[in-house]
Order: structure tokens, then sequence, then C-alpha cells
């Protein structure tokens, strides 16, 4: 199935949003119920979910940047995930497969563009056999929809130019624009009623001082949020979706630093244009459990291109989008976390191969070979990249689960953060919003 829209696709969208509810610092409200920090899919979903619950409430989103979604909502690979590869029964499973669903219904509702493409999940060599049917026993487990195992025949059958062994075909994956979809959701917000405030950096949380004789606002919006700039916002609970600074939120208002975000960036290739027959839908490896990231892939785009990767290395800036993006305090904050020293010793000799590979582009294009033989280092270019926020525990686990967290005393106990929402956070958007929503009214009786 395949939903397109023309290039004006942004224009379009935004075309009836009231301009009054986008505004810069200079113009923002000063006081509200709920304020959401944080202008990503996870930010901007939540948002949305709690303004439409609560439309006698008053909400404000505050956004670092100038506009929304710029950084993993913005820099992903664009899949709709189907949710073969997680543990049964953990939430992320659960999570993923409702928010599939809720996004192929809401992309429908709206006209917004998409493909079902699918997806195969190749074995290349023998050894990767018996994890492959491993995971189409999870997929089966998971409620896949459609899920299948098929042959070398079937591969050539789905994908004319992989060749491979034996695959899992996902024919539900899908392919979308989740920065499309973010600003669909800041729409929506803002057309119940919602303000979206940009260039708004929230730099310190506390406690309202005691107000004016005569005035009651310190007392019914107890928290300031301020920004760099020293501006503020006066609200009664705070939702933070920080991404890639939700570890420092979570400090700001005296909670937890713990788990740490610590950045990882990951470089694509692209195919060039004429040789975009070689891939149809996405083309998956067989996760290897040895390694702690998934592996290179081939994924088509909206726009038609075809994405190869990516790689994953430590990025020294966290939103370093580019090899020598440096920022001395993400570095430092990084090379110093003890979970981080025991990831990088767990996996010295992959992670020496992610960088070799990240330099070396031909090394990448040799293990991309093993799926199209036809590729050669002449039919790449060098692409875009993206950053994860990738949550760590003091042992160097990666956090592979959603994390929230309320701290405790006067700030704290007003303030629920989302620490972690790994991939597949934008496919699974909807879903976490719905439980994001049912956490905040839990703990915040609204």
């Amino acid at each position: 199935m395949i939903r397109t829209l023309n290039s004006a696709s942004f224009a379009v969208l935004f075309a009836t949003v009231p301009k009054s509810t986008i505004c810069r610092t200079a113009r923002i409200h000063s006081t509200c119920d709920v304020a959401v920090v944080g202008g990503g899919i996870v930010g901007l979903a939540s948002a949305r979910e709690l303004i439409l619950r609560h439309p006698t409430l008053s909400f404000i989103l505050l956004e670092k940047e100038k506009d929304l979604a710029v950084h993993q909502s913005g820099h992903n690979s664009g899949v709709i995930h189907s949710g073969i590869y997680y543990t049964p029964g953990s939430l992320k499973a659960r999570l993923c497969g409702k928010g599939a669903t809720m996004a192929y219904e809401y992309l429908d509702k709206k006209g917004l563009p998409y493909k079902r493409c699918g997806k195969l999940i190749v074995a290349v060599e023998r050894e990767e056999i018996p994890r492959l049917k491993a995971l189409y026993e999870r997929g089966q487990k998971n409620n896949v929809r459609d899920l299948t195992m098929i042959d070398a025949k079937g591969i050539r059958e789905r994908e004319p130019y992989c060749r491979g062994l034996m695959a899992l075909d996902s024919p539900y994956t899908g392919i979308v624009d989740w920065r499309l979809v973010s600003l669909a959701y800041a729409k929506d917000f803002q057309e119940a009623g919602g303000t979206v405030v940009t260039e708004y950096e929230a730099s310190d949380m506390a406690m309202v001082k005691e107000s004016p004789a005569g005035n009651t606002d310190g007392i019914k919006y107890p928290i300031a949020i301020r920004d760099s700039k020293g501006k503020e916002v006066r609200c009664r609970y705070v939702l933070t979706c920080g991404g890639l600074y939700s570890d420092r939120l979570s400090q700001i208002s005296g909670c937890s630093p713990d788990p740490r975000i610590v950045p990882f960036r990951g470089d694509y290739l692209v195919l060039k244009p004429e040789k975009h027959y070689l891939v149809r839908g996405n083309i998956y490896p067989v996760p290897d459990p040895k390694f702690p990231f998934l592996g290179v892939h081939f994924t088509p785009r909206m726009d038609g291109s075809v994405w190869l990767g990516p790689n994953a290395v430590l990025a020294f800036k966290r939103e370093g989008y580019k090899l020598y993006d440096f920022d001395a305090r993400d570095f430092v904050d990084a090379l110093s976390f003890r979970g981080l020293q025991k990831l990088v010793m767990n996996n010295l000799v992959y992670g020496v191969g992610e960088m070799y590979r990240g330099v070396f582009i031909g090394a990448q294009v040799n293990i991309l070979k093993k799926f199209i033989p036809e590729l050669s280092l002449n039919d790449v270019l060098r692409g875009p990249a993206g950053v994860r926020a990738q949550a760590l525990d003091r042992d160097g686990n990666l956090v592979d689960d959603f994390v929230f967290d309320v701290g405790v005393g006067d700030v704290g106990s007003r303030v629920l953060h989302v620490r972690n929402a790994p991939s597949p956070a934008a496919t699974s958007s909807l879903a976490i919003a719905e439980m994001v929503a049912d956490e905040v009214e839990r703990r915040f009786s609204l």
C-alpha cells in the first residue's frame, strides 16, 4: 500500500495552523497547567494525547531548537517497524505492535504519505539460520502480522538482486517520513489549543518564590522553568521528553542522573540514483546477540533514495552529525562514565571495526555485498548521519526498554521524565503517548 503527497507536503500540512499558537520566547503565555519539555516525536505525541484527554487544561510545549523534530525524530531510517525483534511480553514488544497499527490508522486518517514496502531479514550464512528461526518464533509470539519464512527462491522473488539462504518476510513493515508525522502531531496539539514555543532551552526548574500580596500565581503555578536567556514559564506540572538530553533535564529538576545518555552516531551511505533498482524494500541482517547494535541494512526512503547502514560509533557531541563535531562537556561526560568504559572494553573489537568502516566505506560496502553481490564501491556515496540517545547503566548495559523517573521534594515530585524511549519509539509514538498520559494522570491526578 502506498500513499503519496507532492513536494509541498509540509506547506500543505501547516497552511491552516493558527499562527498565534506558534511563538518565540518573547510572546509566550507565562503560566499553564502542564508544560512539556522536548519537541521530538515522543514529546509531541504525548502533548497531543494529553490535551485531547484534558481540553479544559492549558498546555505548553517548549523546544530549544528553532524548529520541531530536528534531531532523532528527523534523523532516522524512517521505518515503520512490525515488532519482530523484541522480547515477547516486554513493553517494547507490546508498544511496537500496537503503535504500528495506530500509526497506519493515523496516516490513513490524515492522508499522510507512506509505503508499506515490507522487510526481509536475510540469513546469508548457515550459522544464522537457527537465529532466524528463533526470530520467527519470537515474531509469532509478538503477533506480527503476515510474517512468513521464505527460501532462496522466495528471496529472489521479493528482492531480485538480493541473495540469501533463508529470510523472514514481513510485508507489514513500511516506511514514512517521521518528521512529517511529528509535525502533524504538533498541528493536532495546536488546533486543540496547545501552545508551541521554540528557541526555549530549559536550563533550570525550581519552586516559585512567594508571590506578591494579592497574586496567587505562585500557589497555583508553583514550578518555574527558566531558559538559558532568563525567561520563565510557570506551571503546575512538567513532563520532559528530552531525548539526547533526558539525563540532564532530570538532573536540573533534582532527579537521578542515571541512566546516563551516551550519544552514538550512525553514518549512512546512499545508493546512486541509477542503482536504486537494486533495492525494493527493507533488507536487514539477522541480529547477532554478541554485538550491541543491529548491523547495517538497506532502507528505501519516501523521497525515492536508498540508504545503506548505519554503523554505530561514539559521537563526540550529543548533536554531532559530522565526523569532526566536538563538544568538550559531552566528550568528557561520555568518556568519564564508568558504564561507557565497560561497554567499550566488552566490545573493543566490534567498536574498532565500526570506526574503521565509518572511515573506509569500502569495508562497509563489503558487508553489504553479502546481501546484494552486484553492489560496488562506485555505486555509493557518503550520506546523512543520525545520533542515537543510548541510555547506559553503570555496568555498561544498554538500557533497552522505556524508563520513567519522578523525583522527590517540591520540584521533583511535580516532574515526570521520560528517561529512555529507544527504537522503535517513532513507530510506537502514539502507543507511548497513551502510556505517558496514563502515567501523568496517575502521578499528578489530573
